[in-house]
C-alpha cells in the first residue's frame, strides 16, 4: 500500500513539538497524500492535539498559497 510510505513520524520527536508552523512546507507535505489531502490520524499515528495543529497549519498554508489545494495531476 502506498500510504505505508507516508507513515514517517517518530513518536519521540512529536512529543517535543509545541507548535506546527504553517511556513514549514516540508513538514506539512509529509502529512499530505498525492492528491493534497490531509492524512488521517489512524494512518499517521499522531496524537490528537498534533493532528489539530497540523490541520490548522495546512489550512493556513493553503490560504496563503504556500501549498496547493489540489495536486497538479487532478487539475
Amino acid at each position: 500500500m502506498v500510504l505505508s510510505d507516508k507513515i514517517m513520524a517518530k513518536q519521540s520527536s512529536l512529543n517535543d513539538v509545541k507548535y506546527v508552523d504553517y511556513k514549514d512546507i516540508e513538514l506539512l507535505k509529509r502529512y499530505l497524500n498525492e492528491q493534497g489531502k490531509i492524512l488521517p490520524r489512524r494512518i499517521t499515528n499522531v496524537p490528537a492535539h498534533f493532528q489539530r495543529m497540523l490541520t490548522r497549519a495546512v489550512k493556513r498554508a493553503r490560504h496563503l498559497s504556500l501549498i496547493p489545494f489540489v495536486a497538479d495531476s487532478l487539475k
